[in-house]
């Protein structure tokens, strides 16, 4: 079968037939012309987060279709929430996931590179240079800048006695976010979260561990670190004590109700006598349950499921306050906290499978009828819970976004304690480094080496750009320093503190997130250069 141009083909009698049905009437774009179209598409988005980069980027304000309205600085968050119909604006949303995902941290820059080095790649091509050649050339230059970061990189000493640097380094990653206010406090509580569940020698941290919970009312000011666990229910009597001390507390995950016979038939009530009958029945059942958690040596029940008022009058009655509807995942941490065993039958309940807890405490919050249950001084300790109020919903959620991000920078420095300096420092060397490496280059690599170094310039121009500075002269001055003072931990003064050494005013990174930026914007560039022919499943007609 020989195949001829304009996609006819003739079978083996000379009849021509068609591959694709409806070509001239369809719209596809192939070869230059669609990576120029993919680029476009591309640098969109970059463009849209481009201005949240940095300590004085703007907010980005999202409407849903149901009229829901979100409030972010946070890349990821921005790139999830935006209805994107392109693909390969698609591929630029799970780029900024993946970022995410991985290091928790860094998810604006790395999409704002990627925009950068596709604007360049844009260049070569208009110079004839193919695509697989900037592709290729692309990949050296980012193994030519991580090895670069690699030989800037310090190391960050993790003391647990001493936490100054790590919260210097948790503000560094809040300063950009709507919680700046208070982003000490804030920071503090990051810190000291991630250490109270972390393992030192092992050099692993046990996110699981960590619960991020809010509630609205009250300031941001008002958040606080609870050595235990938060949850949003109270006891479910009104008349039970609002504060339990050196608790001993049965986690169950059976009801308070009688038994249900499990057959298909039904039982009717026809008198008086059988209602007292089923009556007393139920009550020596309640009674059997009740007795059996006080014979056990427990002082506090904690009931996945609820129970009806007659039940609740009685552990009144017997002095065993409970918690009802507490879900699943709460029920795990309370396990987890307090030392204690999951239950699944009165049966099986006995003192060893009890948690223990210093304090259990009902708060309640001004005027409003919202009260929460605060399970303290557990008998393990590690499980912590980060309570975060705010004005509204807005305010909260945004707030848990950026305790995220100064979690996992903690968390990251404590897995890898290597960090390079922020501001743009830390790729400005990069820049520095790359356009040397592209002089010793004879071949066409070159000019992928030269638009790698320009791409990296990105972070430091839109930084200077979103602080009001000129960027074009802030960072050409702070170029020609690094270069002439040889100090790679110079970068762009966003907040305006006199001095351009980030190692000074303590913006630092960790090495781990910068790697991880470089290797996937030039991952994600190598795939979209490769894209010389998009075809939808209208297309694929034949």
């Amino acid at each position: 079968m020989a195949a001829f141009p304009g996609s006819i083909a003739f079978d083996e009698y000379g009849r021509p037939f068609i591959i694709i049905k409806d070509q001239e009437k369809q719209r596809r774009l192939t070869g230059n012309d669609a990576i120029k179209s993919h680029i476009l598409s591309a640098k969109a988005i970059s463009k849209i987060v481009r201005t949240s980069l940095g300590p004085k980027g703007l907010d980005k304000l999202l409407v849903s279709q149901d009229g829901d309205v979100m409030v972010s600085n946070d890349g990821a968050t921005i790139m999830k929430q935006m209805d994107v119909d392109n693909e390969i604006a698609k591929l630029m949303v799970q780029l900024s996931q993946s970022q995410d995902d991985e290091i928790g941290d860094g998810t604006t820059g790395v999409v704002v590179l990627a925009g950068a080095l596709l604007e360049q790649a844009d260049v070569l091509l208009d110079k004839g240079i193919h695509p697989i050649r900037i592709a290729d050339g692309y990949e050296l230059a980012a193994r030519a800048a991580i090895e670069h970061l690699d030989s800037i990189a310090t190391k960050f000493p993790v003391d647990p006695n001493n936490l100054e640097p790590l919260i210097k380094t948790a503000m560094t990653t809040l300063g950009s976010k709507i919680v700046n206010k208070c982003h000490r406090q804030m920071a503090e509580i990051a810190v000291k979260a991630v250490l109270s569940v972390a393992d030192l020698e092992k050099r692993d941290v046990n996110f699981e561990l960590i619960k991020v919970d809010g509630k609205v009312g009250g300031r941001l000011e008002d958040s606080m670190l609870v050595k235990g666990v938060v949850i949003d229910k109270d006891f479910s009597h009104p008349q039970m004590p609002k504060v339990l001390k050196d608790v001993k507390i049965a986690i169950l995950t059976c009801p308070f109700e009688p038994p249900k016979p499990k057959t298909k038939h039904k039982l009717d009530v026809t008198s008086i006598d059988d209602y007292r009958a089923l009556r007393k029945y139920e009550e020596e059942k309640f009674n059997t349950m009740v007795s059996q958690v006080k014979e056990a040596g427990a002082t506090l029940a904690i009931c996945q499921w609820g129970f009806d008022d007659e039940a609740n009058h009685l552990l009144l009655k017997r002095e065993l306050p409970a918690v009802r509807w507490v879900g699943g995942p709460e029920i795990e941490l309370i396990a987890i906290a307090t030392g204690g065993r999951i239950v699944p039958r009165f049966e099986e309940l006995n003192p060893e499978k009890l948690g223990r807890a210093g304090l259990v405490r009902e708060i309640s919050f001004g005027t409003t009828k919202d009260k929460m249950l605060v399970i303290e001084e557990c008998a393990n300790s590690r499980s912590v819970t980060i309570f975060i109020r705010g004005s509204n919903q807005m305010i909260i959620d945004e707030a848990k976004r950026s305790m995220h991000d100064a979690l996992c920078v903690v968390r990251n420095l404590i897995c890898d304690d290597s960090i390079v300096y922020g501001g743009g420092a830390a790729e400005l060397s990069c820049s520095i480094a790359t356009a040397k490496q592209a002089d010793k280059i004879s071949t066409i690599e070159q000019y992928a080496f030269r638009a790698f170094s320009e791409a990296l310039e990105s972070i430091p121009f839109a930084l200077a750009e979103n602080s009001g500075l000129p960027p074009m002269q802030v960072v050409t001055s702070v170029r020609g320093r690094q270069i002439q003072e040889n100090n790679p931990a110079l970068g762009v003064d966003c907040m305006g503190k006199g001095t351009n050494d980030m190692k000074e005013q303590h913006v630092i990174e960790t090495l781990k997130s910068k790697k991880q930026q470089i290797m996937l914007a030039t991952q994600l560039v190598k795939m979209i250069l490769k894209i010389d022919d998009v075809r939808t499943p209208n297309d694929m007609q034949y």
